[in-house]
């Protein structure tokens, strides 16, 4: 880890899973940072870090906020139709009050035209940050290997997915190389990343290994279109909710999550952690 000490580190995400866990390395680490949140009470850090509303949806007071950090995460914003526009205001903000490099958990395979709809939103927030004039790491998180087990209802992963493959990752491993890029910026200036678990997986044997490691019995059910959407029908989400959510399986369909690559342990130094690694941490 570079010895960085003059440059102010700011963290947004801090009350979610991810950004919980880059903190608590930070602590671990001695390294403090500047801790942004929507509500900075409820942030359980040591009491001389620094803590600032934060709020996407409020660029103005954002722009306050974020005066006088240099390096910035920015974690990627809650679900909402407006996520890009939030995005977009925030880099904005960023840019005005002096931020000169910004850390974005993106996803993998950010594109204008990738099949999961939600990585449509992270390839706009990077091509805004690569016009900002900042300078920018781009993580591209492939699905959390974390959620997997968490698709299951009833005992079955559903979803029109096929026989496709997804390099699932981490959150700990993300956590590892956030704070690697965060404590050496300048090594990773202009650089994208594809953090992604050490193998491919299709979700028959997602299911395989859940049931195995977990001896819990799970099972993979694959759906046409229909099926997914009709299955879906009954949680009332929106329409762009359910996209998202149907998007994910047939992202993995059509191979834009299979990829495996080595960032995890070229950022990090140690080796990317298996699903069943995972789950057998507890």
């Amino acid at each position: 880890m570079a010895d960085h000490s003059a440059t102010v580190i700011g963290l947004t995400g801090v009350t979610g899973r991810l950004g919980r866990k880059v903190l608590d390395r930070l602590v671990a680490a001695g390294a403090p940072a500047v801790l942004l949140a929507r509500h900075p009470d409820r942030v359980e850090a040591p009491s001389q870090w620094v803590r600032r509303r934060c709020d996407y949806a409020d660029p103005t007071g954002a722009r306050e906020s974020l005066r006088g950090i240099d390096v910035l995460l920015m974690v990627s914003g809650a679900e909402t139709p407006d996520r890009v526009d939030q995005h977009i205001a925030f880099v904005d903000a960023a840019v005005a009050a002096g931020v000169r490099h910004v850390v974005y958990t993106s996803f993998l395979g950010a594109a204008a035209d990738a099949t999961f709809t939600l990585a449509r939103d992270h390839w706009a927030t990077e091509e805004h940050l690569r016009a900002s004039g900042l300078s920018w790491t781009f993580l591209r998180d492939s699905l959390y290997a974390d959620f997997l087990p968490m698709m299951t209802v009833d005992g079955a992963i559903r979803g029109p997915a096929g026989d496709g493959r997804v390099g699932a990752v981490a959150q700990d491993d993300i956590a590892d190389a956030v704070v690697a890029v965060l404590t050496d910026p300048e090594q990773h200036a202009g650089a994208a990343y594809d953090l992604t678990g050490p193998e491919a997986l299709t979700l028959d044997e997602v299911a395989q290994v859940v049931s195995e490691v977990t001896d819990t019995p799970t099972r993979y059910e694959p759906e046409t279109l229909e099926e997914a959407y009709a299955s879906r029908a009954s949680y009332g989400a929106p329409d762009w909710q359910v996209d998202a959510w149907v998007s994910t399986y047939t992202a993995i369909a059509a191979g834009e999550l299979a990829t495996v690559s080595d960032a995890v342990p070229r950022l990090t130094g140690h080796p990317a952690t298996s699903l069943r690694e995972l789950l057998q941490r507890g």
